[in-house]
């Protein structure tokens, strides 16, 4: 059996991560023997897809269980379809999370008591969780404020207009060629996306730089080629290209067709 632990540091010392997909490392652990191997996690510094690159590395190491703090449900599903079961709300040392679940605890519920009792240290568990969640959210909330300030102050709607033509075809492909480049959250893609309409920029090439802002990475192709493959990467990030232009003229094309009835 072998268990992977999300982890901030390199050893059993090291404490149990909070997040699962952006953990600094991910430490493989064999319980019997305590015998351990530390890596690091390549989703701790990308910007996008991070429980994904964490799961593949999960998987690379032929791990049985995982024990963390927080797994996304997508990274969840990724990790289940592959017989590896995950055990959330972990706290303490990686030495610590390991002897805790190598070591099942049987309890048995007083005679007439259907409810257990709720339990404080689980409530202010899930509370702290949650405060952290909303801590990490804080910098995407103020990238966005900032986003809008900066947009509005260097790209005039002449600048625009002349990159962004009108052309359906045209549009499309600068759309999607930009939405390829940028690289951050992606709630900033709806950020430019409004903007870039209220400087009149087309619809076309607004819905391709949505599409292909989360489903295209050029900034993190090394390290999906690192971690899934050269061929796979270039081969899916040529195909979604080719898919997002597609993709985006039929969906304009639908909504006029909609709005026109």
């Amino acid at each position: 059996m072998k268990i992977a632990v999300s982890a901030d540091g390199s050893n059993l010392d090291a404490r149990v991560a909070h997040r699962f997909g952006i953990s600094a490392y991910l430490i493989t652990v064999d319980p019997e023997t305590m015998e351990f191997e530390s890596v690091p996690n390549p989703g701790a510094s990308a910007k996008r897809a991070a429980g994904i690159q964490t799961v593949v590395l999960a998987i690379s190491k032929g791990v049985d269980t995982v024990l963390t703090g927080y797994c996304s449900p997508t990274a969840m599903k990724h990790l289940t379809d592959n017989g590896i079961s995950v055990v959330t709300g972990v706290t303490g040392s990686v030495a610590e999370a390991v002897a805790q679940y190598s070591t099942p605890v049987h309890t048995t519920p007083p005679a007439g008591k259907d409810k257990p009792d709720i339990d404080a240290a689980a409530l202010l568990q899930a509370l702290k969780r949650s405060g952290m969640q909303l801590i990490n959210l804080l910098p995407t909330f103020v990238g966005v404020i900032l986003l809008v300030g900066l947009f509005n102050a260097f790209l005039s709607k002449k600048l625009l207009s002349s990159i962004f033509s009108g052309n359906a075809l045209l549009d499309t492909l600068l759309g999607t060629g930009f939405g390829s480049i940028l690289a951050s959250n992606p709630v900033n893609a709806y950020v430019i996306g409004g903007q870039l309409l209220e400087q009149g920029v087309s619809l076309f090439a607004v819905t391709a730089i949505i599409s292909a802002w989360v489903t295209i990475g050029l900034v993190q192709l090394p390290a999906e080629m690192a971690a899934l493959g050269k061929k796979f990467a270039l081969v899916r990030n040529a195909l979604s290209f080719a898919l997002c232009m597609v993709i985006s003229i039929l969906t304009v094309v639908t909504y006029y067709v909609f709005m026109a009835i």
